[in-house]
């Protein structure tokens, strides 16, 4: 089974990850978490349109290769400001064009609500992550060349439109940028196909009709004429009947990845609430918002339970991704003295939802 792109750079941006990109965003986490969940299939939407177009697929080739020895030193580098905001522009615009990268920066600022500048850097800093990520997996796959990358990107799509939230595919719509463009020129062409056959059936009736005298081809023109309009409309409700269930497809996929959002915002604001805490006092005081994400958890849980078995899935292939580091922060605050008798309970609980949730 081919990998999925985005549960592969999901997996990279652990919630240390995160917390460093924010820090050095000068962003709050919860807010960069959020906003990281439609940036990340929105750029690889983008990848996948340049992967189209003439020359593309070698520059997302070219780009990969670069950044592939990268992913390793990528923490360093937020940490010392290796990559300026500048020199990631560049990659932007050499790999989506100028027109591209601004359309796609302003749907995801309009989005997520975080505004053009920052989204814009946000975007500058995920670019090498996901090129890095996918030179690493295509290397190991033998094929790092524009041939590969094409190949990789025509397999992600499915994957790419299923994490898409509808808000931000809306607002790429037309560009390119989204499966909407695509789907409706099918549905044109179909629909062009179906009216020619229909103009073709009827010419033909009257030029047998204009080349004989006999009176049964004359009563025949009206017959064909109708037979050919029963066809085409006979035709059109079960094209609409196909549009509804893609439509059904695409907000069932996004209802999924829009409570796998909640979920990992929950879990993103338990860590923070994790991270200050340093004893007793401060686990006390830490105890209230652990109860009150339990709750949103809870909630959650409830609208999991109505989800389709693939929609499940897509809860899991979000959640799944964080919860190592989760557990790991988990034991290193319940490993502070005194901390385990005021916190245990409740992250026992937390834990155990999370776990049933995904399972």
């Amino acid at each position: 089974m081919a990998a999925n792109l985005v549960s592969l750079v999901s997996q990279f941006l652990t919630p240390d990850m995160i917390g460093r990109i924010a820090t050095a965003l000068g962003l709050d986490r919860n807010k960069v978490q959020s906003a990281i969940s439609s940036a990340v299939p929105g750029l690889l939407a983008a990848l996948n349109n340049t992967a189209t177009q003439p020359g593309g697929a070698q520059r997302l080739a070219d780009a990969a290769r670069q950044q592939t020895g990268s992913l390793g030193n990528f923490a360093k580098m937020l940490a010392s400001g290796g990559q300026s905001s500048f020199q990631a522009s560049q990659m932007l615009s050499s790999l989506l064009g100028d027109q591209n990268q601004n359309v796609l920066t302003q749907a995801i600022a309009k989005f997520t609500g975080l505004g053009q500048g920052a989204t814009g850097s946000l975007l500058g800093m995920l670019a090498p992550i996901v090129m890095g990520i996918i030179g690493k997996h295509q290397s190991a796959a033998g094929g790092l060349d524009a041939k590969g990358i094409a190949n990789l990107f025509a397999s992600q799509k499915d994957n790419i439109a299923a994490a898409l939230p509808s808000g931000l595919g809306s607002l790429l719509s037309g560009t390119g940028m989204s499966g909407s463009a695509a789907r409706t020129a099918t549905a044109a062409s179909s629909e062009a196909i179906r009216e020619a056959s229909a103009t073709r059936l009827v010419d033909a009736a009257r030029q047998r009709s204009a080349d004989t005298s006999s009176n049964w081809l004359y009563w025949l023109l009206p017959l064909a004429a109708a037979a050919a309009l029963l066809i085409y409309f006979a035709a059109r409700p079960t094209q609409e009947v196909a549009q509804q269930g893609m439509n059904q497809a695409q907000n069932a996929a996004a209802q999924g990845v829009d409570i796998g959002k909640q979920i990992t915002n929950s879990i993103a604001s338990i860590r923070t609430t994790l991270d200050g805490v340093s004893d007793v006092a401060s686990a006390k005081a830490a105890l209230p918002k652990l109860q009150e994400v339990a709750a949103q958890i809870d909630k959650s849980g409830g609208e999991v339970g109505q989800l389709s078995a693939d929609q499940r899935r897509l809860v899991a292939g979000l959640v799944n991704p964080m919860m190592p580091a989760f557990s790991q922060l988990c034991d290193k605050v319940l490993a502070i003295p005194g901390v385990a008798e005021v916190l245990k309970p409740s992250i026992d609980a937390v834990k155990a939802k999370l776990t049933a949730l995904v399972a």
